[in-house]
């Protein structure tokens, strides 16, 4: 009877508007004095063990390397890409923009940025090729959720953190699944393409798709990075967030000039003229080429040093390759191209070096610091609550008395799948995702395993469950923001995107019971979870 006051004050503050944060922290500090044996005293051990949490330390350098990517103008890239790539279908644009939520997903790790990133200039571009506002903003809406599926995923350290899974077989374990619910969005946008006789953008050439792809390369790589790097066993997780974040800045301030001391100031200027141009792309093409040949190499055989003669072979190949062949510069021509190249290149460094200093404190890297950290501790403060709730459920025993009841009521892994769904699905209309899963998880986690459950699998339901949470009222965050980003009432957003949000439920129960989807790649790749307390 007890147990019931601890819900009932966290429903009750909730119901009269008091913030998640402080609804979840605040319950648990009067159960603790009301009716708990536990002292007060473990409630500040409780708060400065969740901000010792190394893996919560991932987010805020996810958050900052979103708000670069988002600020620095990869999304238009992107974008870009995406429309070269599958603009040609039946509703391509829509398609396209799909694709390109998917890829950001893959650099941003949040939803919301991603509806942002992406939407913003993507329901533009369907509105003037003739799409309807409802139905640019449905699609948006929808794919957006894809920021917190496809790794990395932010989400996804918060189960992690609270579980003490691994967040390397999360992250791979979202792959699949992700990549899945993609498609089936894109094939439900053909399917409505067809019927409505939506516009197809005409076929660019494999030229611009080359083009649009070397542009918006240097912003994917960050998955690259994260990915690679994280099973691969350069770094950890947490690192890779790290990493991920001064990577995206570096990007965003020298490379895509989109923000900082550098904005308007492009690599090639018209004095350059075309041999420069040529030395310049000669040189970079070479340089990418052979660190990527002496990566590959370095995975699959046991090389003495990172760079060997085979490198050096294929950097002179393309050295003189890409200006002979691609540009048609005779024998004669190539040490005038490599010096102007050169000097191209020597330029653009000096400038960087120049303008370093300066674009640390620049009023746009500022801005973009200063929104990071806001957003950091707004949600570290959920967190944080919701770890001192989710201790109280654990030394109440309460997730073990609900398990003995299951058990005892003849649940099996089948029936507690779908009331592990029932729950998130109605709990994910009215709470942000991250609390909702710190609150869900502590409980059902041990019962799933007792039942059988996979722990990655179930991981992956909860995120998929927050997916749909985040695109159904009152709640719903990505109603909130396309409703921002278009000038739409919050009750045409929800119309325009429940026809996908069916999609997702039949996503859902292709997740929920077909769990090989999400344990065959990490499994195969890093090996089996390994539960080591509950």
């Amino acid at each position: 009877m007890e147990t019931a006051f601890l819900f009932l004050f966290v429903f009750g503050f909730l119901f009269l508007g008091v913030p998640i944060a402080v609804s979840l922290g605040l319950s648990a500090v009067l159960y603790i004095t009301l009716f708990s044996h536990d002292s007060m005293s473990s409630v500040a051990v409780q708060l400065f063990n969740a901000s010792q949490n190394f893996t919560l330390l991932a987010i805020p350098f996810f958050i900052l390397a979103s708000s670069f990517m988002s600020t620095g103008g990869v999304a238009r890239r992107i974008i870009r890409f995406a429309i070269a790539a599958v603009g040609s279908i039946r509703g391509g644009l829509a398609i396209a923009a799909v694709f390109a939520c998917m890829l950001f997903a893959a650099l941003s790790g949040s939803s919301p940025a991603t509806v942002v990133a992406i939407g913003t200039i993507a329901i533009a571009g369907m509105r003037q090729a003739g799409y309807t506002k409802e139905f640019a903003a449905g699609v948006i809406a929808n794919a957006g959720t894809l920021g917190i599926l496809i790794p990395p995923s932010i989400v996804m350290v918060v189960y992690a953190a609270a579980t003490n899974v691994s967040v390397g077989r999360m992250f791979l374990a979202g792959v699949i699944p992700g990549l899945i619910a993609g498609l089936m969005l894109m094939i439900g946008i053909y399917v409505m393409a067809r019927v409505k006789n939506l516009p197809a953008q005409p076929w660019p050439g494999f030229k611009e798709i080359w083009g649009a792809l070397a542009e918006a390369a240097v912003g994917l790589f960050l998955m690259v990075i994260i990915l690679g790097g994280i099973y691969l066993g350069v770094f950890t997780p947490t690192e890779a967030a790290a990493v991920a974040a001064v990577y995206a800045g570096l990007i965003a301030l020298f490379v895509y000039r989109d923000m900082g001391p550098l904005v308007g100031t492009t690599w090639l200027s018209e004095d350059d003229g075309d041999l420069g141009r040529t030395g310049f792309k000669a040189i970079l093409y070479a340089s990418v080429a052979a660190l990527v040949w002496s990566s590959i190499a370095n995975l699959v055989t046991d090389r003495a040093a990172f760079w060997e003669l085979d490198s050096g072979l294929v950097l002179i190949a393309c050295l003189i390759g890409y200006p002979v062949f691609r540009a048609g510069l005779g024998p004669s021509q190539l040490v005038g191209a490599y010096g102007s190249g050169a000097k191209i290149w020597g330029r653009n460094i000096g400038l960087i070096g120049w303008k370093f200093f300066p674009a640390l404190f620049h009023k746009d890297t500022k801005k973009v610091l200063t929104d990071s950290a806001k957003t950091t501790i707004m949600l570290m403060f959920i967190i944080v609550n919701a770890l001192l709730f989710a201790h109280t459920l654990t030394a109440e025993q309460i997730p073990q008395v609900i398990t003995d009841w299951m058990v005892g009521a003849g649940f099996n892994w089948f029936t507690f799948l779908i009331a592990v769904n029932i729950i998130l699905l109605i709990g994910g209309q009215f709470m942000e995702p991250s609390g909702l899963l710190l609150i869900v998880a502590p409980v059902v986690f041990p019962i799933g395993i007792e039942l059988g459950v996979d722990p990655i699998h179930l991981g992956i339901l909860m995120v998929v469950n927050m997916e749909i949470g985040m695109i159904t009222p009152p709640i719903g965050l990505n109603l909130f923001v396309t409703s921002g980003i278009t000038g739409m009432s919050l009750l045409q957003v929800v119309k325009a995107a429940a026809p996908f949000v069916l999609i997702l439920l039949l996503f859902l129960v292709l997740v929920t019971y077909v769990p090989i989807l999400s344990t065959w790649l990490p499994y195969t790749l890093m090996g089996p979870e390994i539960i080591t307390s509950r």
